[in-house]
């Protein structure tokens, strides 16, 4: 269309447009509620498009979670093993020993943690381990029935 033919060229200087009096076509009743208001009705494709996790879980994480940055494996002891019977895994960065691959020689290591199943494996060895760490073992407990148990009713027969 042509410029010279568009409505705005008459309406220019009208100051409304032809929207009333009172400033309609100008503030937030415009732009269909305040806000993040619609995003499950009107606004459902901006949503889609723009905040597509906007709605759903949270995301929470268990309070007490122990991130673990660095970690080695037994199988990779025994490069260490090189240098001497003494490995100190603490004063080399790594935060936790970890099972996988077994052990040739009798080591003394200092770890901040350990698996189960390293700790065993460097006994068998007949090495030992020095944890800072130690991580509680929890037993596996019977399910605890919760609330009253049901009543029998007598059967009539």
């Amino acid at each position: 269309m042509a410029s010279r033919l568009r409505k705005v060229r008459r309406l220019r200087g009208s100051r409304t447009h032809g929207w009333g009096q009172v400033a309609q076509h100008r503030r937030t009743g415009a732009k269909g509620g305040s806000g993040m208001a619609g995003l499950h009705k009107h606004k459902w494709s901006y949503t889609v498009k723009y905040d597509p996790d906007h709605f759903g879980s949270n995301k929470w994480h268990p309070p007490n979670q122990v991130t673990t940055a660095r970690w080695i494996n037994l199988y990779q002891l025994d490069n260490l093993a090189q240098l001497g019977e003494q490995i100190d895994l603490v004063s080399m960065g790594y935060d936790k020993l970890l099972g996988q691959g077994s052990v040739h020689k009798a080591l003394k290591v200092k770890a901040r943690r350990a698996s189960s199943s390293a700790i065993e494996k460097i006994k068998a060895a007949g090495g030992s381990i020095e944890v800072l760490e130690v991580a509680e073992v929890k037993e596996k407990a019977s399910p605890e029935k919760k609330g009253k148990e049901p009543t029998k009713k007598p059967v009539k027969k």
